[in-house]
């Protein structure tokens, strides 16, 4: 079993590590779309998704100013809208806010509870501000503090967004965690010099044979088991 030692902050990324964001996104779209069959809304999700990550994409190379993810969802709502067929305002209005209602995933409450009597615990997402307040309640997400990207206007992998978790931390990034269950994700961190923890997710980006981690896990709770020594 695991040990990890040496660590004062624990930092995790939110969408996709705690909250189950296709699952979230897929129930907006069958909201908003009541007689679609699971291949439309299969097809929506993915339309969704590839816009958010191209436009995430577009600002960190330059190519378009900071929106953060309440605009870039608006805009992923209406695309999906005109895929669709549908225009009703109020409706498109309610599926532009569909990732600030996803669900988490079973391990994700009891670890967050049980890491925070040993660590200070922080979230680091790229939603914006308004988003995370949200979403966060939605799911009973609870942090010492919930860190948005858009605070220094970028998205992860930019640097920036580590150095603002180290910057709150508050010690070295050797001595501070991130969690997540995006390789990419994770070489961001590593790049600013924090430890890094690959946790499984079904929707996750895993590591590949060339990414040196410094741990890798099933779920939360083997997490807590090497962070805390608890059985």
């Amino acid at each position: 079993m695991a040990v990890i030692r040496d660590i004062e902050v624990v930092v995790f990324d939110v969408l996709g590590t705690l909250v189950d964001e296709p699952s979230g996104l897929r129930a907006g779209i069958r909201e908003a779309v009541p007689a679609s069959d699971e291949a439309q809304v299969d097809e929506l999700l993915a339309l969704w998704q590839r816009y958010g990550e191209r436009e995430q994409q577009r600002i960190g190379q330059g190519n378009r100013a900071y929106a953060n993810t309440s605009v870039i969802d608006a805009e992923a709502a209406q695309l999906v809208a005109t895929r669709a067929g549908f225009t009703d305002p109020p409706t498109v209005a309610r599926l532009a806010t569909a990732g600030q209602r996803l669900p988490p995933w079973g391990d994700s409450l009891a670890g967050l509870q049980q890491l925070s009597r040993h660590f200070p615990v922080l979230g680091l997402s790229n939603a914006a501000h308004t988003a995370l307040l949200r979403l966060n309640t939605h799911a009973g997400l609870r942090w010492h503090q919930a860190l948005s990207a858009e605070t220094v206007r970028a998205y992860k992998p930019a640097p920036e967004v580590y150095q603002l978790a180290l910057d709150t931390a508050g010690c070295a990034p050797d001595r501070v965690l991130m969690v997540a269950a995006h390789a990419w994700d994770l070489r961001g961190a590593q790049a600013k010099g924090m430890r890094t923890a690959y946790v499984h997710r079904p929707v996750g980006d895993p590591p590949t044979s060339r990414d040196t981690f410094d741990w890798r896990f099933d779920g939360l709770g083997e997490l807590v088991t090497a962070l805390t020594g608890a059985e």
